[in-house]
């Protein structure tokens, strides 16, 4: 069994952990990335060719300046590397939500924090949103916005970029290395993996669906897994051809978890979508990573079916992947309650990927200054009050 000893650990190297260590051995940290797989792989939340970023965040203006300074990294990136990251194609939002007294439709929120962060954006009548974009089969009664300074995000190439500059600027890299206990002393936190004994100063724990039971129960009761699914249609031979320049889109047209979807352009004769559902709760060590032709054919017969126009629900594939919940869907960026050596990096509640290259930065600032040049207040653990502690049958849920 091997011993070593570091100054910090990132332990789980998807969206935040390949930030996070990036920015780290950046600055010179005396740096260690873990995770229990090969970065970037398809076990987690950081894959499947593609995920949404725009500036105005329905889910709060408290993430505005994080997903300003994502972009703004991301195109340093690109700049430094030659890699294309960030394709951005615009953001379209369409709400056809019924009325529902008291709260505001999809469209208003997004609204709301575009006008509050001074993001650019448009109000499209439905009548120049079919002109514009063919495949879109609005009425004329659903509000649309549109963005253009959103697009998509290469989640694979940006982990595997971040993670490439880390170890050429000295980070150290444990691939394929599960951990099996986090252990907070007085002056070092012990981590135990199969291979040995790795001893820091600090520890981020950012491995999402794994987060929890490494933990201890006041974190893991708010941490929970659920398998999601993402699909691929084919386009039909008459499917207007301005699908290949399509804006990325979030179209809600319901207030339940699963009335909504959004997608990206066509690539290579196929249209990715999904709805973050967020409801199949599961155990990211045992459950069934495989998916079946009929879950593409419910989806598109509930959501798609005549809301876009030539997408084949007949010809599909599907990956499945995990998000990592909190109660209220907000990120959970704290100390660990036992320790303050110890920092909770997760979990992204399904929409992490845009916000991750700002946090990464954030999170070295706080490791190395002592504090961040953007505000991490808001997703304190504190909001939560005390966290129940689980029993074995919810824990295993």
């Amino acid at each position: 069994m091997s011993r070593q000893t570091v100054d910090i650990v990132v332990l789980g190297l998807g969206a935040m952990g390949s930030a996070t260590l990036f920015q780290l051995a950046s600055r010179g940290g005396d740096v260690l990335g873990i995770d229990q797989f090969r970065p970037p792989h398809e076990f987690g939340s950081s894959h499947g060719e593609t995920r949404i970023t725009r500036l105005a965040v329905a889910e709060g203006t408290a993430l505005a300046p994080l997903v300003s300074r994502s972009h703004e990294i991301w195109k340093e990136l690109e700049g430094r590397t030659g890699e294309i990251l960030f394709g951005q194609v615009g953001f379209l939002a369409v709400s056809s939500e019924p009325s529902k007294a008291g709260a505001a439709d999809y469209v208003e929120r997004t609204l709301a924090v575009a006008r509050r962060s001074g993001t650019r954006h448009e109000l499209l009548e439905p009548a120049e949103a079919r002109r514009r974009y063919p495949w879109l089969n609005v009425t004329d009664a659903d509000r649309i916005y549109f963005e253009p300074e959103g697009g998509y995000l290469n989640p694979e190439r940006c982990v595997a970029t971040q993670l490439h500059i880390a170890a050429a600027a000295g980070a150290r890299l444990a691939l394929d290395t599960r951990v099996e206990a986090i252990v907070a002393h007085a002056d070092h936190v012990e981590i135990t993996t199969r291979a040995g004994t790795i001893l820091a100063n600090r520890v981020v724990v950012s491995a999402g669906a794994w987060a929890g039971r490494l933990l201890g129960p006041h974190v893991s009761a708010l941490l929970r897994p659920t398998r999601e699914i993402l699909h691929w249609f084919d386009l039909e031979p008459s499917a207007p051809a301005a699908w290949r320049e399509a804006p990325v889109y979030i179209w809600s047209y319901g207030h339940g978890a699963e009335e909504g979807f959004y997608g990206f352009p066509a690539f290579d004769g196929a249209v990715k979508m999904a709805h973050g559902e967020k409801t199949r709760g599961i155990d990211p060590d045992d459950y069934d990573r495989s998916s079946e032709e009929a879950e593409s054919r419910d989806f598109h017969a509930r959501s798609i079916a005549g809301r876009l126009k030539g997408l084949r629900a007949d010809r599909s594939r599907r990956k499945t992947c995990l998000y990592t919940v909190s109660p209220d869907n907000g990120f959970v960026i704290d100390q660990r309650p036992e320790s303050e050596r110890v920092l909770v990096v997760s979990p992204c509640s399904g929409h992490g990927f845009k916000h991750s290259a700002a946090i990464g930065e954030a999170v070295s600032q706080q490791l190395l200054d002592g504090v961040s040049r953007l505000d991490l207040s808001s997703f304190g653990l504190a909001r939560f009050g005390r966290a129940p502690v689980p029993d074995a049958v919810a824990q295993g849920a």
